[in-house]
């Protein structure tokens, strides 16, 4: 290790009071760089830091080996060891696109649970339910009986900014839904009811999914979406479906449909590679 090195790892854990694992995180990210050039980290040029960057395919890991670089060399001008520093701008990291589940992947699941009694009835409805509706896990848990319109039809009552929507539910999940309703032995007008007869809570709606899908709840909002956008569904419908104020919090799916399209060309065009 240089002079140098040892002098910044020292400087980040006594003066600036980083941590431990911070510190030895710097440490081998520079020492790695160091391997790479096979001499002393201070005396790298731009070209070589580009050099290494240029293998690193993560943008989130050469954005931390970017950092703790740049930080070295920070260091290194304000105590005069050198002139100038490398410069190098951190990567830009698109806006990460949100987990989602597969159709099969949902069915499969639920045909798994055991629907030999009323709680196993309700588990199967609920997660049809979730992914039939894309409602936020409050809208889901504060829903009634009052709430169904004409038998396929869902009124969501507490979406954000008090504001009242319908969406549609696929038969698949009516089905289910009706039959835990005629099922359980209590009579009340919510429509998710834990074991005591009480209005299911956030816990239990997330230990339902959690359980059969190893997921949040949300995740299968995200899968709604995502089926729609896959499917074709126009962007301001699913705004709308999803109760979304913004077009803006929509568009982040159009990613997924961009991405779908580059795949799909890819696998069929004769002038992609492999064909």
């Amino acid at each position: 290790m240089s002079d140098a090195l040892e002098a910044f790892l020292e400087h980040i854990m006594l003066i600036k009071m980083q941590s431990r694992a911070t510190v030895e995180a710097y440490k081998n990210d520079l020492l790695q760089y160091e391997a790479f050039l096979e001499k002393d980290v201070i005396d790298s040029s731009t070209e070589e830091l580009i050099s290494f960057l240029a293998k690193i395919k993560n943008k989130r890991t050469l954005n931390r080996k970017l950092s703790a670089i740049n930080s070295f060399f920070d260091f290194c001008v304000k105590s005069h060891f050198i002139a100038d520093k490398p410069n190098i701008k951190i990567a830009k990291i698109p806006k990460n696109l949100p987990k989602f589940m597969e159709y099969d992947q949902i069915m499969h699941a639920v045909s798994l649970i055991d629907t030999s009694n009323w709680l196993g009835m309700r588990d199967a409805a609920f997660l049809l339910f979730l992914y039939a509706s894309g409602t936020r896990v409050s809208e889901a848990i504060n829903a009634t009986k009052s709430d169904l319109q004409d038998g396929e039809w869902l009124k969501i009552r507490n979406a954000k900014g008090d504001k009242e929507r319908l969406v549609p539910l696929a038969p698949a999940a009516t089905e289910k839904l009706y039959a835990y309703l005629n099922a359980r032995p209590f009579v009340d007008d919510m429509l998710w009811l834990n074991y005591q007869g009480k209005k299911m809570s956030r816990i239990t709606a997330y230990k339902i999914t959690q359980k059969y899908l190893g997921v949040s709840p949300h995740i299968l909002r995200h899968s709604y979406a995502t089926a729609l956008i896959l499917g074709g569904a126009d962007l301001r419908v699913v705004q709308e479906l999803l109760g979304h104020v913004s077009i803006d919090t929509t568009q982040i799916y159009t990613h997924l449909h961009r991405e779908d399209l580059a795949q799909t060309l890819h696998a069929y065009h004769p002038l992609s590679e492999g064909q």
